[in-house]
């Protein structure tokens, strides 16, 4: 399959998306090269989400994720792909202060992490952060549903929108979101007819993550994608293409046993000095020691 060349999207040309049925493709990365890839492999938006506490930091939760953490990453995943919009999360409890503290690490994001737009999970109590830092001239990505960060006042990884009152909440925080200037909103783990209502309802886009198909975009997480974990549990919401995982595991072990057994490094991986050198090294004439 080809490399593919393409101009960064903008949020004109996710609404416009939205408008024509074009559905918006949204990858998390990390990193350099996973976000070279994911930019060459055509994708519309780059997340670098705070779920990198968990699939690269090791944590049990996004909660630690720091500013420091966040900026860090993001500006790995900027060098990797200079031409894919770039949303960064803005991680737990920095957007509930002040406005002034809030812009503050909404300005290290875009100046020293190279983000187009910064990612808020919450509804209609985080609309006053969200006004500020649009009309500050930075683009907003919502995102409600299952919002991890909240995840211990949720009670768990909790599918939202199974109740005729949960499903008004999610709607009134979506319109509230979309009121104070989101550019579009990701829905996690909503209900597959609650999510397709909200996005017919908006007219910003939305990007589903376990919300079905009714959603204007499908965001995953990359290490999900590819498998790229030394204990993968599968996920419902989720299609796997490939078990990096597995094949990353494997190759090692085989290394391994390669260098164990001595066939690794071989006589095509090493490199040979001249006769005089070997001479100098054992004396003339000397057989070479192995």
């Amino acid at each position: 399959m080809s490399v593919v060349k393409k101009q960064p999207v903008s949020i004109i040309k996710l609404k416009n998306m939205k408008e024509n049925k074009d559905p918006i493709t949204m990858v998390t990365a990390y990193d350099y090269p996973t976000a070279a890839l994911v930019e060459q492999a055509g994708v519309d938006m780059i997340l670098v989400g705070d779920s990198l506490g968990n699939v690269v930091l090791g944590y049990d939760s996004t909660l630690p994720v720091t500013v420091d953490d966040m900026v860090y990453h993001t500006r790995a995943a900027r060098r990797g792909a200079p031409h894919t919009f770039i949303v960064a999360d803005m991680p737990f409890m920095t957007y509930h202060s002040t406005v002034t503290e809030t812009l503050n690490d909404v300005r290290r994001l875009m100046q020293e992490g190279h983000a187009n737009a910064v990612k808020m999970e919450g509804g209609a109590e985080i609309t006053l952060m969200v006004d500020a830092c649009v009309k500050a001239g930075v683009p907003v990505l919502g995102h409600i549903g299952l919002t991890p960060q909240s995840v211990h006042q949720l009670g768990g990884y909790r599918i939202q929108g199974k109740t005729k009152e949960d499903a008004d909440r999610l709607l009134q925080d979506a319109l509230a979101l979309e009121r104070a200037g989101a550019f579009g909103i990701v829905l996690e783990l909503v209900t597959d007819q609650v999510a397709t209502y909200i996005s017919e309802r908006l007219s910003i886009p939305t990007i589903g993550i376990g919300a079905g198909a009714g959603c204007d975009g499908q965001v995953l997480v990359f290490h999900d994608i590819v498998r790229y974990s030394p204990d993968y549990r599968e996920k419902r919401f989720v299609k796997t293409y490939a078990d990096i995982g597995t094949t990353i595991r494997e190759s090692i072990q085989s290394y391994v046993q390669d260098v164990k057994t001595r066939s690794f490094p071989a006589e095509a991986n090493s490199f040979r000095a001249e006769d005089v050198v070997v001479d100098h090294l054992y004396g003339p004439g000397k057989v070479e020691v192995r």
